[in-house]
C-alpha cells in the first residue's frame, strides 16, 4: 500500500521513500484514529499527511519519552539539535535524516510557510519548562503550535474549494479541538508527567487545584468539583469542534470523508468521558475497533463516490519555497467566557 501511494505522489527517489515510510509507521503506532482516517484521502495525498504527523509524533517523543539518565537539559538540547537541522534543511531543500527529508520534502512541496513549524517547536520546548497554564489565553499560547499548526499544515494537502485563508480557522480550530480533547482524556496520565493542561483559574472557579486532580488521582475517583470543571471543559471542546466542522464543506470533496470520520471518532471519546460521569481517573476513554471500522466504512463510501466525481489530488505539486502560505494575523471568533478557540493533532 505504501508503495503505492509513494508512486501516486510521485514520490521516486528511493531514500526519500524510505524516510515517508518511517513517518507513516510513526503516525500507525501513536494515532489510530487519525491513521484511520488518513486511508481515506486519495493515495496521492498519503504521504504528506504521514509526513507532517509523523515529524510531529517524532518531536513529542523526544519531548516526553525520556531515555535512562537523560535529563530536561538533555531533552532540550536534543529539541534545539532538531529546530537547527530542520531550518537547515528548509534552506537547502533536504536532509539525510529520515523524517527530516519527508517533512522537507513535503513543506516545499507544498509551501508551507516555515513559521509553523517554529511555532510547533516553540510548544514542544514549553513542555519542558511548564507544567501549569495560569489561564486561557496561556493554554491557547501553547495549543496553537502543538496543534492548531498541525491543521493549517495539512490544508494545503486537502485543497480547499473556497481560498484558504477562509479555510484555515476551521482547520486550525479542528486540531485544537483534538488536542483540547487529548487534554480531557489524559487528565491522569498528565498528572502522573507533573503537568496540567487545563486553564487554572477556571479550575479554582469550582474549587479544583492540582492538589485535588492529585488527590483524585491517588484514590481513582472523580471529586464532584472536579466533575463540574471537567464538565465544563466539555462544553468548551464541544463549541471549538462545532466552529471546526463548519470548514468540512470547504475542503476538495475527496479530503471531506477523512476529515469528516476523524472528527467524528474524535467527538465520541467526548461522549465517552461524558457517559463514564467524568471518571478519566481510572478509565482512557477509547473509541472500539469494531465503532471505528464502522464509522470508517462509512467514511471509505463517501471518499469512493467523491473520487468518481472526477477529482483526482496531483501527483506531483510544484516545488516551491516554504515560506508561500502565511498565516499570520488569522484569528478564531471569541467564545463566551474564554479566550478566542484554536489541531494530531494528538493520538487516540
Amino acid at each position: 500500500m505504501m508503495r503505492a501511494e509513494l508512486d501516486a505522489a510521485g514520490i521516486t527517489d528511493p531514500d526519500l521513500r524510505l524516510a515517508y515510510a518511517r513517518c507513516r509507521e510513526l503516525n500507525a503506532r501513536h494515532g489510530r484514529t487519525f491513521f484511520l482516517a488518513t486511508s481515506l484521502l486519495a493515495r496521492a495525498q498519503r504521504p504528506a499527511v504521514h509526513a507532517l504527523y509523523g515529524f510531529a509524533r517524532w518531536v513529542d517523543d523526544i519531548v516526553d519519552v525520556a531515555r535512562p539518565g537523560e535529563s530536561d537539559a538533555d531533552r532540550a538540547a536534543a529539541l534545539d539539535a532538531v529546530a537547527q537541522e530542520l531550518f537547515a534543511a528548509l534552506d537547502h531543500g533536504g536532509s539525510e535524516a529520515p523524517v527530516l527529508a519527508a517533512v522537507v520534502d513535503t513543506a516545499l512541496r507544498h509551501g508551507l510557510d516555515r513559521k509553523l513549524f517554529e511555532d510547533f517547536l516553540r510548544s514542544m520546548r514549553m513542555d519542558l519548562v511548564i507544567t501549569d497554564y495560569p489561564d486561557r489565553a496561556a493554554l491557547d499560547r501553547y495549543v496553537r503550535g502543538s496543534a492548531e499548526v498541525i491543521g493549517l499544515q495539512v490544508l494545503p494537502v486537502l485543497h480547499t474549494v473556497v481560498p484558504a485563508e477562509v479555510a484555515a480557522p476551521h482547520a486550525g480550530a479542528l486540531g485544537k479541538a483534538f488536542q483540547l480533547t487529548n487534554f480531557l482524556r489524559d487528565v491522569a496520565e498528565d498528572l502522573d508527567r507533573g503537568r496540567i493542561y487545563l486553564p487554572a483559574d477556571e479550575l479554582a472557579a469550582h474549587g479544583v487545584d492540582r492538589d485535588l486532580l492529585q488527590w483524585c488521582r491517588w484514590r481513582g475517583c472523580t471529586d464532584l468539583r472536579v466533575r463540574e470543571a471537567l464538565a465544563e471543559q466539555h462544553a468548551i471542546t464541544r463549541r471549538v469542534y462545532r466552529f471546526a466542522r463548519a470548514g468540512i464543506p470547504m475542503l476538495d470533496p475527496v479530503s471531506r470523508p477523512c476529515v469528516a470520520t476523524a472528527a467524528v471518532l474524535y467527538q465520541e471519546i467526548l461522549d465517552r468521558i461524558e457517559a463514564a460521569d467524568f471518571a478519566v481517573f481510572t478509565r482512557r476513554a477509547v473509541v472500539g475497533r469494531w465503532r471505528r471500522a464502522s464509522v470508517a466504512g462509512a467514511g471509505l463510501a463517501r471518499a469512493l463516490w467523491a473520487r468518481r466525481g472526477g477529482w483526482v489530488a496531483p501527483s506531483r505539486p510544484a516545488r516551491v519555497r516554504p515560506a508561500v502560505v502565511s498565516t499570520a494575523g488569522l484569528r478564531l471568533p471569541a467564545q463566551r467566557g474564554s479566550a478566542p478557540p484554536y489541531a494530531t493533532g494528538g493520538g487516540a
